[in-house]
C-alpha cells in the first residue's frame, strides 16, 4: 500500500483547480527545513522546489482542506457529528457584539470585535502575537503579524491612501494565505485569524501534533461565503458592469450581499449592495469546493451576518473560546446587544440559510466538475508493484 503524497495533491487538488492556497503543506515542509515545496507564484498552488528531497511522508496530503482525511477525528474533537443536519457546527452561545474602543469600532469591518479581542489578549499577555490580514487595497490583502494595537490599526487600513495604477500585471484578491507566516515567527502563543480552509488545516496539524502548529494558542475563524479574484480583464468587466472605478472602493464587507463603500466625496459615503448571483465571475474557483460557512472548527467564529450595522456576530465553540469571550465582556472590551431566545433563533436561522446555500453550491460544483475527473481513494491506494 502506498501513502498518498504531494504528487497526489497535484493530481487531485491542483489540476482540478480546487487548491485553497492555504499554505499548510508549505508551512509544514519548510518547518522541518526540507524546502521540498513552496508557493513560488502569487495566486497559484504550491509547487515542488526540490522534489528529490521529498520524504513522501504524506503529511501534506493529510492536512489539505480538500482531502478531508481527518474529518472524523476533528468532528469528535470539536463536538460536531452531522454536517447536513447541523450546518452551523457546535454552538455554545451566539452573541451580537461591538467594540468599546472607538478606533477599532470605526475601522472595523463590522463591530471591530476581532481586533479588540486580539488587542485585549496582547495586553493581558495571553498571546505573544497574532496573524491577521492587512488591507492593501479594497480587494487586496496580505498576511502580517500584529504585536500591539498600532499593528492592528495599521492592518485594518485606517491610513490607507493607495490609488493603484492598474495594469495587466496587477492582480487583486480578498483571500489571504496566512499559514506560511507561521514559519517566520517563533512565538510560543500565537492567535491566527483565518478562513474555514485555513482553520481546518491548522486543526489537522494540531491533530497530528506536527510543527509549527504547537504554538497556535487560539483560532479565530471568520464567516466565509466566498473570496474574489481580479485580474485586469475582470477589473474592467467589474467596473463596466457596476459603473464604478476600482480605485474608488474604500472598503468591502459581506453580509447578505457584497457591500462596497466608496471613498467619501461629500457628506455621505456612497454604499453599493451587489447580490452574490451578480458576482459569480469574480469568485475564486477553490471557494466553490468549500462547504463550511461559519468556520466550524474555530475556537470563536465571527461575521456580520445576523447582526445589525456596526455589530459583529460572535459564536463561541470551545472551552478556550468561551472563557476568552466572557473575560473580554467582563473587562468591558466588547459590549453585547441584548438578545432574547427568539432573536438568537432568528440569527441562527439566517446564518443556517447561508450555510445551506454554500453547501448546495458545493454539492453542485462537485457534481458538475469533479465527477468528470478520475476518482481516486482519498487516503491509501494499492501499489501493484
Amino acid at each position: 500500500m502506498r501513502i498518498k503524497n504531494f504528487k497526489d495533491l497535484i493530481k487531485e487538488v491542483h489540476k482540478p483547480g480546487i487548491c485553497q492556497q492555504c499554505g499548510g503543506c508549505v508551512s509544514f515542509c519548510n518547518s522541518i527545513e526540507n524546502d521540498v515545496i513552496g508557493m513560488t507564484e502569487p495566486n497559484s498552488p504550491p509547487k515542488y522546489i526540490n522534489e528529490e528531497k521529498c520524504l513522501e511522508c504524506g503529511i501534506c496530503y493529510l492536512i489539505c482542506p480538500q482531502t478531508h482525511i481527518l474529518d472524523d477525528d476533528l468532528n469528535k474533537t470539536y463536538n460536531f457529528t452531522n454536517f447536513s443536519s447541523m450546518p452551523l457546527g457546535f454552538i455554545d452561545n451566539i452573541y451580537s457584539c461591538q467594540a468599546t474602543d472607538k478606533e477599532f469600532l470605526e475601522i472595523g469591518t463590522d463591530g471591530g470585535v476581532v481586533n479588540s479581542l486580539i488587542n485585549y489578549l496582547l495586553e493581558k499577555k495571553l498571546i505573544d502575537g497574532a496573524i491577521v490580514a492587512k488591507t492593501k487595497t479594497a480587494f487586496s490583502r496580505e498576511a502580517v503579524i500584529a504585536r500591539n494595537k498600532k499593528d492592528l490599526i495599521e492592518a485594518s487600513g485606517l491610513k490607507l491612501d493607495l490609488s493603484p495604477q492598474l495594469n495587466e500585471l496587477q492582480k487583486f484578491h480578498t483571500y489571504t494565505s496566512s499559514i506560511p507566516q507561521l514559519k517566520q515567527y517563533k512565538f510560543k502563543r500565537l492567535a491566527v485569524v483565518g478562513t474555514p480552509c485555513q482553520i481546518y488545516t491548522i486543526r489537522c496539524m494540531q491533530n497530528l501534533g506536527i510543527i509549527p502548529s504547537q504554538n497556535i494558542e487560539l483560532c479565530l475563524g471568520l464567516f466565509c461565503y466566498e473570496n474574489f479574484f481580479f485580474d485586469q480583464p475582470r477589473i474592467e468587466m467589474f467596473e463596466k458592469k457596476f459603473k464604478l472605478k476600482f480605485e474608488n472602493i474604500d472598503r468591502i464587507n459581506i453580509k447578505e450581499d457584497l457591500i462596497l463603500k466608496l471613498k467619501n466625496r461629500g457628506a455621505t459615503q456612497k454604499i453599493i449592495h451587489i447580490p452574490f448571483d451578480s458576482i459569480k465571475d469574480y469568485v475564486r474557483q477553490a471557494c466553490l469546493a468549500c462547504s463550511d460557512f461559519t468556520n466550524i472548527y474555530a475556537d470563536i467564529s465571527f461575521g456580520g451576518l445576523g447582526s445589525m450595522d456596526k455589530f459583529t456576530t460572535v459564536i463561541t465553540r470551545t472551552k478556550k473560546g468561551i472563557d476568552i469571550i466572557k473575560k473580554a465582556i467582563n473587562a468591558g472590551v466588547i459590549r453585547t446587544s441584548k438578545l432574547d431566545r427568539a432573536n438568537k433563533m432568528k440569527m441562527k436561522e439566517k446564518i443556517s440559510q447561508f450555510c445551506q446555500f454554500k453547501m448546495k453550491r458545493f454539492d453542485n460544483f462537485m457534481k458538475n466538475k469533479l465527477l468528470t475527473w478520475n476518482s481516486q481513494p482519498l487516503a491509501l491506494e494499492i501499489d501493484d508493484d
